[in-house]
């Protein structure tokens, strides 16, 4: 097959922790062609999506992960899959690619779908399972979140579209700064904030559970540093292997079906004790660790799904 990847640079990536690398490599492995742009070099003309890159090799080489052949213009309508795999922010920006991307569907498949994940971001989500999750509140009105600390005490308070732990803060029972925070992120932003229940479970470690095509294939547990409330690992959270409890699959087995329908093959949730935080759709991470842990191949998991799909 042939295969685009609309991601951030490649040669930028850690070939031991990324997880777009690993999908490339397996698929190269497979016997696929691969090819690669950056979102900034998509574009819808007289009918056809193109993109502007380059035919890539990708290689476990540190420092040197892909050999890249010499940028030329390509249909991606001609492709049989295009992944969508740069990392938020969830802008207009990220946005404006998945209305492009959209436009491919009857002719490629675009992984995860692009109209659902734009309408299923992973803060947004969650909230079609109340009861799945801890306590929440989307506002951007101080009264309305004053009042959800007043009533919980605990909480953590983040960007709705934020990633890899950026911005997010606890505020417990004789924190005075919540005022001070909603100023600072009202300044800079027009964006309604998330605030959740404190789940002190997260001392234990924050899940990351997989699923392709609905179904779980394992998780790792990523654990904060000391003094450190954000388990993610782009703020120093250390993976581990775990298993999957008996809650982490009932988890799955409500949220798999409808991750399915919507054509969201690979994502990554968050689990916190027994609540689900987050369904990551637009760039989950976390092949190459649990893969390790589990000897399990999970990138192999992935492309027998879309190959599935594409027969």
């Amino acid at each position: 097959m042939k295969i685009a990847f609309q991601m951030d640079p490649v040669m930028g990536v850690d070939i031991n922790a990324d997880s777009s690398f690993r999908l490339a490599e397996e698929a190269q492995a497979r016997g696929h062609e691969l090819f690669f742009y950056t979102p900034d070099h998509l574009a819808y003309q007289e009918g056809h999506v193109t993109a502007r890159g380059h035919d890539m090799t990708v290689q476990r080489v540190e420092g040197v992960p892909a050999v890249l052949g010499p940028e030329r213009e390509v249909d991606l309508g001609t492709f049989d899959v295009v992944w969508l795999r740069q990392d938020p922010p969830f802008d207009m920006h990220y946005i404006t690619s998945t209305h492009l991307l959209d436009r491919l569907k009857g002719q490629t498949l675009v992984v995860n779908d692009p109209f659902w994940v734009r309408n299923y971001p992973e803060k947004l989500l969650v909230l079609d399972f109340p009861d799945l999750t801890p306590p929440t509140a989307i506002a951007r009105d101080l009264q309305t979140i004053k009042a959800f600390k007043e009533k919980h005490g605990d909480i953590i308070l983040k960007p709705l579209y934020g990633n890899g732990g950026a911005g997010v803060f606890r505020l417990d029972h004789g924190d005075r700064n919540l005022t001070a925070l909603h100023e600072l992120f009202t300044g800079f932003s027009r964006e309604p904030l998330i605030v959740q229940k404190f789940l002190p479970d997260v001392s234990n470690g924050d899940k990351r559970v997989i699923l392709v095509d609905g179904e779980p294939v394992g998780a790792i547990n990523r654990v904060p540093a000391a003094g450190e409330t954000r388990s993610n690992m782009h703020a120093g959270g250390r993976p581990e292997k775990t298993g999957l409890t008996e809650r982490d699959l009932e988890i799955c087995a409500a949220i798999g079906p409808l991750l399915r329908e919507k054509g969201q093959i690979f994502v990554g949730i968050d689990v916190i004790g027994d609540y689900l935080t987050e369904i990551n759709v637009t760039s989950p991470t976390g092949i190459q660790e649990l893969e390790r842990f589990d000897g399990v191949n999970i990138a192999g998991k992935v492309w027998q799904a879309i190959e599935a799909k594409i027969s």
